[in-house]
């Protein structure tokens, strides 16, 4: 580690984090993870599911489990099987914590929709199938704000934003990567990108005008993976490799890409940093994968504006990694993150921790923080709405709402004339008339339909029975 890091000892509330892996029986156990050679995560969590990419005979599977459900994982359980490849990249919606997306080598995307309790029996029928990439999809991660919206990566170098309700590519960003794409992020707002790309460069990206804002040829000399994220400044924040095999990490402000705001050095391992971020405490969190430790450092204004914390240690190295949500931590330990460390046949929580005597909440800790509402739907996003993330408090321990189900709909092609021939209409009366009935919808039609039939039946074959008894009964009175 340079000295950069150790030349002041600086006040921060997050000096004295420390980190705990879960005891045995807290773990998930006898997982065998998936050894497909890809730099992603290979598993994602949020307040309700973990999710890990496993080993699978004859195509792509992973397990969704309850967080509670910890301990011995039986080989009979039930797993997500729609691949007919393995599966490189999962990601959980953020607004709903039921559907998860997943990126395989079968060049699909597929969406799923986990019931309330998690499985009962294997799920091998998406929501919806998306397809449009020709080679493998590394990459899948869904917008910020705006519902439904996903955006995806493949080995043929382009990234697509589906709409996920309809099922549909809007956005095709081609020729701008001549390479293998290594990471993609979105900003806070979800109205920018940044990529990590093979060729070296770092670029942001406007998806909406399909343009380069801005990039840096050689972020990181190194040949091997960098990665880039956004940070809630604004600010990107990428890692990688020097010329020498050191492992970097840099600081850049998109407006001047010329020089980075700060660069550091750290070692020579060979394991690509993960970097997990926390926008409201301003940590980043670093986890090579190979490496046993996780690393963490706070970004500030002052220089060298990247300061190193601590380290966090183990064993055994790591395979992959999870990170929890902020909306899914105990604020009642003063948890400000949790990660789910994938070995070759478990995984293992590891909870961060501030330590403090109060039993009070503590709101420093504990900003107002990303929710499970969305700030926009995905059609005001491609007219080019944005929406900053809606806030929710955890200060009285996070109470999760109802999950709505995901709908897809397929579009009607004759709706679209029609509301083009009306375009005169109000907004409100476009917005009224532009829904299209779904499957579920259909079907219950169909029932009403064939209900109104028999009693139309009924009804005449009574209107029958009684004119029949009135001529019976005039008959008796003549």
């Amino acid at each position: 580690m340079s000295n950069m890091f150790r030349r002041v000892v600086r006040q921060s509330k997050f000096r004295h984090v420390f980190g705990q892996a879960a005891k045995n029986d807290q773990c998930y156990d006898d997982i065998r993870v998936s050894r497909v050679t890809w730099d992603s995560s290979f598993c994602a969590v949020n307040p309700k599911f973990v999710a890990i990419i496993v080993e699978a005979s004859g195509g792509g599977a992973f397990l969704v489990l309850p967080l509670h459900k910890t301990g011995r994982i039986d080989k009979s359980y039930p797993m997500v099987s729609g691949h007919t490849g393995p599966v490189l990249d999962i990601d959980w919606c953020p607004h709903n914590d039921q559907v998860i997306a997943s990126g395989s080598e079968d060049c699909t995307v597929m969406v799923w929709q986990i019931p309330e309790n998690g499985l009962t029996g294997p799920m091998s029928a998406p929501v919806v199938i998306l397809e449009g990439h020709s080679k493998r999809v590394g990459i899948v991660t869904w917008h910020p704000t705006a519902r439904s919206l996903l955006l995806s990566a493949g080995g043929d170098n382009v990234i697509i934003i589906w709409n996920v309700g309809t099922g549909e590519a809007v956005i095709t960003l081609e020729d701008m990567h001549p390479d293998v794409i290594y990471s993609v992020c979105w900003n806070r707002n979800g109205s920018l990108i940044c990529t990590a790309c093979k060729d070296k460069k770092v670029r942001v990206i406007d998806p909406r005008k399909e343009e380069i804002v801005a990039e840096k040829d050689k972020a990181h000399e190194g040949a091997r993976p960098m990665r880039a994220i956004f940070l809630a400044d604004g600010n990107v924040f990428t890692t990688g490799f020097s010329r020498m095999s050191e492992r970097q990490l840099a600081l850049w402000n998109p407006q001047n890409m010329e020089e980075p705001i700060s660069v550091h050095e750290m070692d020579t391992s060979n394991g690509v940093l993960l970097p997990f971020y926390d926008p409201d405490t301003n940590v980043v969190y670093l986890c090579g994968k190979g490496d046993s430790s996780i690393r963490y450092f706070e970004i500030t204004d002052e220089t060298p504006f990247v300061h190193y914390l601590n380290t966090f240690s183990t064993k055994e190295p790591q395979r992959g990694m999870g990170y929890m949500p902020k909306r899914g931590l105990d604020v009642n330990k003063c948890e400000i993150a949790r990660f789910y460390k994938l070995h070759e046949r478990k995984c293992e929580p590891i909870t961060m921790t501030v330590p403090r005597k109060s039993d009070l909440f503590q709101d420093d800790l504990y900003p107002d923080t990303a929710g499970p509402d969305c700030a926009l739907e995905a059609e005001e996003w491609f007219e080019g709405k944005n929406g900053d993330p809606v806030l929710i408090s955890l200060k009285h321990g996070y109470v999760p709402g109802k999950n709505r189900d995901l709908k897809v709909v397929k579009k009607n092609i004759l709706e679209n004339k029609l509301s083009k021939n009306t375009e005169n209409t109000s907004p409100a009366h476009k917005a009224a008339s532009s829904p299209t009935p779904s499957f579920k919808h259909e079907a219950k039609l169909d029932e009403i339909l064939k209900e109104i039939k028999s009693l139309r039946a009924l009804v005449s074959s009574q209107e029958k029975r009684i004119s029949k008894l009135e001529e019976q009964m005039a008959k008796i009175a003549n």
